[in-house]
């Protein structure tokens, strides 16, 4: 029987230092002989559960929480989001690959430079593929479900978004020392200086979220386990917890704040400092190509920067779930896809190379139709 308080439940006698309310069967069965009730069992008792408790009992179930529940709340369209969504996903893999493949066969593209470029389209593909897949997998299937420790490893590799500010710091700086510095950029800029940045910058982007990840998989989740998001992303799994968790929200919000203000502030001196340095230039066809080369990377840090500001720079609690949905969408599968449009149409050696490249596929594909 239920009623607005809570809930009668049929069961056997209990302690009574239980909280709950305890009935005789037997009085209730003499005050209403048509119920439907077992008259042989009229030594048990109809236990009340305030609402309250109820509740509590509702909500305390972390170790329950073997898995979670991923996916838009929009439904009706699933299959239209898949359709778009795997297009854009074969289109990144593509366009990454092609500028791989244009730097590696290329031999006047293995410049610090280029090869920068080239780890880059490489970080946009592991990068997409953290999150995209499963995704597309979650737009055909029933349950959405993820388990937890493939929820914290997706988690875990959706942070290397941190490998790509690194990776845009380094490509400033080679920028402000090939324009700003160009006769000594030969001598700073060696093959083992560069090897030794990449490396960093791998290093760095893989090590730098480990203390996030590990103090959200400590928090105590309670169900419903659902979460209205295509990915496992701090936000959403902060506001799955039990009981509130202002450290390790905080503590969140301090990485994001210091990684992105740091590393926006360097590459925005570099550039200004290139800008100073290009308009001292007298030539025009000089200045014309420096603005060209750093015009793709100005372009790439724009939509990068202004994207995760909106989501990881303030506390999670003040950003509403359908903006966190949308620029999430936008720099985790959208970004990936403009850089090496990017890249390609600003750039009159990256155009080459990837025009050379289309032509050797052609000559192969014809080759093998006609054998």
């Amino acid at each position: 029987m239920d009623s607005i308080y809570g809930n009668y439940r049929y069961g056997q006698q209990r302690s009574t230092q239980s909280p709950m309310h305890r009935i005789p069967v037997k009085s209730i069965l003499d005050t209403n002989p048509g119920n439907s009730f077992d008259r042989s069992a009229e030594t048990s008792f109809l236990v009340f559960e305030p609402a309250s408790t109820l509740e509590t009992n509702a909500n305390n179930c972390s170790s329950a929480v073997s898995k979670f529940i991923l996916g838009f709340s929009c439904t009706d369209i699933q299959i239209l989001l898949f359709s778009i969504f795997s297009g854009t996903y074969i289109s990144t893999l593509i366009g990454n690959l092609c500028i791989i493949c244009a730097v590696r066969w290329k031999y006047r593209l293995h410049t610090p430079m280029y090869i920068l470029l080239a780890n880059f389209s490489f970080l946009e593909i592991c990068y997409i593929n953290s999150t995209v897949p499963s995704m597309l997998a979650n737009f055909l299937s029933e349950s959405k479900a993820i388990s937890f420790s493939g929820c914290f490893l997706q988690f875990y590799f959706f942070s290397m978004g941190t490998t790509e500010t690194f990776f845009l710091s380094v490509m400033a700086f080679d920028r402000y020392l090939a324009i700003c510095r160009p006769l000594h950029y030969s001598t700073i800029m060696t093959a083992q200086k560069c090897f030794r940045m990449r490396a960093g910058c791998w290093v760095c982007g893989f090590l730098y979220f480990l203390l996030p990840v590990y103090l959200i998989s400590q928090l105590p989740f309670c169900c419903p386990n659902k979460i209205d998001h295509f990915l496992c992303d701090p936000g959403p799994l902060i506001k799955l917890s039990c009981s509130p968790a202002p450290f390790t929200e905080l503590t969140c919000a301090l990485y994001n704040s210091v990684l992105i203000f740091s590393t926006f502030l360097f590459i925005t001196s570099s550039y200004m400092l290139v800008l100073r340095a290009v308009l001292r230039v007298p030539s025009a066809e000089g200045r014309r190509k420096a603005f060209s080369t750093c015009g793709s990377h100005l372009a790439v840090v724009s939509l990068f920067y202004g994207s995760i500001m909106v989501v990881y720079v303030s506390p999670t609690a003040g950003n509403p779930a359908g903006i966190q949905k949308m620029v999430n969408v936008f720099y985790s599968v959208l970004t990936p896809l403009f850089n090496p449009v990017i890249y390609s149409l600003r750039n009159k050696d990256v155009k080459e190379a990837l025009g050379k490249l289309v032509r050797a596929m052609e000559k192969v594909l014809k080759n093998l139709v006609h054998n």
